[in-house]
């Protein structure tokens, strides 16, 4: 079946760094495209980026342009997010979907939290 992991996600202080992965396994992998989500609390849920199958291009919200970048090894199934000088407004559950409105079970999602 289709599964999402993960993980990369902790406590980490403005200005900071981390890097987030999403393992996953039932699909092939490299026909789809991937996507960053995230949730915080009492807040819409946010694409966050995307990336095409082949990792030729990428998209990204306007809150995290400049700062994330996405990118995937379709070798390993994996996809990543490089997030640099995180901001407060980044703390948030991440999660990984493939393609548009495929309804996948979703991953646990990684906890990322901003916090001086």
């Amino acid at each position: 079946q289709v599964q999402f992991v993960e993980s990369g996600g902790g406590l980490v202080q403005p200005g900071g760094s981390l890097r987030l992965s999403c393992v996953t396994s039932g699909f092939v992998f490299s026909s789809y495209a991937i996507n960053w989500y995230r949730q915080a609390p009492e807040k819409k849920r946010e694409m966050v980026a995307s990336i095409s199958s082949g990792g030729e291009s990428s998209v990204y919200a306007d809150s995290v342009k400049g700062r994330f970048t996405i990118s995937r090894d379709n070798t390993r199934n994996s996809a990543y997010l490089q997030m640099n000088d995180v901001i407060l407004e980044d703390t948030a559950l991440y999660y990984c979907t493939r393609g548009a409105g495929i309804p996948d079970p979703r991953g646990p999602g990684t906890q990322v939290t901003v916090s001086p």
